[in-house]
């Protein structure tokens, strides 16, 4: 396949994006940039990258920090697994990175595509990576209709990946694939009139560009409906920390009434969970603040109401929760939906319907 790599090569001298983790060789900084790319686009994990790099500068002062932190700095990234992943490989590496591809995929979080990224980018190692990216642009060239989510395709692709890899320049050319499948080989309008590869490619060939890399399964997305309160005791609010085996885990959140299905303004008000926590008899005002919002995930779509709990601030309900000042909220990593009811109503205009995408 000199035919492909050549020309591969050729394009990516030409088009390459410039990134910042590949002005290094350090697998440190190479592992910061996968494990936040994972998922991830270029556009939306550059700027945490360089925010946590910042922070983080070495494994040393990642493995010193507190998991709340990390998470704080991740707030947005959707994916928590991946930070509290990358705190505990942190803290196992004992302030030296592995040299091994076997250490490197055993760090946890670390899979065959990041340890392959990580061993050929700062090691030069020929480990053929294979990402999105590079299923879609083998499925197409090569003409390959096996499902890419089974057994068969995941060993199918990792083979040819492993066969088509120039095994001299392992890292130029796996930067060259994944970044021809971001932008030229791209999963809808890819840019086949000028693909250098065109004259050769079978999907192109055939008419079934649209149609490849083929997935058998699809996940369904699952509804859920969260009843929010935000709670008020003059200067004071409360949150808790999420810490069952679900979205959000460990991230910090105001108390929440998950309901089966819709729960209207009345039947918020008579829930029995709302009146568990308040205190019979004490005066309360409560109103709806910010109802409606679609939080898209990628597995499931939250539906969502705020509503606002004004209480003395020496009322003793909500017990079991956190309680802290208004301004130090900003101190405790969220969820993006949480995240943003705080900047558009704790600190600013509130808005009754919004579409809001985050994974």
């Amino acid at each position: 396949m000199d035919f492909f790599c050549k020309r591969l090569l050729a394009w990516y001298e030409e088009n390459k994006r410039d990134l910042p983790w590949r002005e290094s060789d350090n697998p440190y900084l190479i592992w910061i940039s996968e494990i936040i790319l994972q998922q991830t686009q270029v556009k939306q994990g550059y700027g945490y990258y360089l925010r946590f790099i910042e922070r983080f500068p070495d494994l040393l002062s990642l493995s010193e920090a507190t998991e709340e932190e990390v998470m704080k700095y991740w707030q947005g990234l959707g994916y928590y697994s991946r930070a509290r992943n990358l705190h505990a490989a942190a803290r196992s590496m004992q302030g030296v990175f592995p040299t091994t591809y076997q250490e490197v995929r055993a760090l946890k979080g670390v899979g065959e595509y990041t340890a392959a990224a990580i061993c050929s980018f700062a090691y030069g190692m020929p480990y053929a990576v294979v990402d999105g990216n590079v299923y879609r642009v083998l499925a197409r060239y090569l003409g390959i209709d096996t499902p890419i989510d089974t057994t068969a395709g995941k060993k199918l692709f990792a083979a040819l990946a492993d066969e088509m890899l120039d095994k001299k320049r392992p890292a130029l050319y796996n930067q060259s694939i994944m970044d021809f499948g971001a932008l030229q080989c791209t999963p809808s309008k890819p840019e086949c009139h000028t693909c250098p590869l065109s004259d050769s490619c079978v999907a192109l060939a055939k008419g079934c560009v649209d149609q490849w890399p083929v997935k058998q399964h699809k996940v369904k997305s699952v509804n859920r409906y969260f009843n929010y309160i935000y709670v008020r005791m003059g200067a004071y609010t409360v949150l808790k920390k999420r810490t069952e085996a679900d979205i959000w885990r460990n991230l910090f959140e105001f108390p929440l009434i998950e309901s089966p299905t819709h729960l209207s303004e009345e039947g918020f008000l008579r829930s029995g969970e709302l009146a568990d926590l308040l205190i019979p008899g004490e005066e309360v005002a409560i109103r709806p603040v910010w109802l409606n919002v679609k939080h898209v995930l990628s597995h499931r779509v939250i539906y969502a109401n705020f509503y606002e709990v004004v209480l003395s601030e020496n009322s003793a309900a909500f017990s079991g929760y956190l309680k802290i000042k208004q301004e130090e909220l900003e101190q405790y990593a969220v969820s993006r939906l949480v995240h943003l009811f705080i900047e558009k109503y704790v600190d600013g205009t509130p808005k009754k319907h919004l579409k809001i995408k985050d994974r």
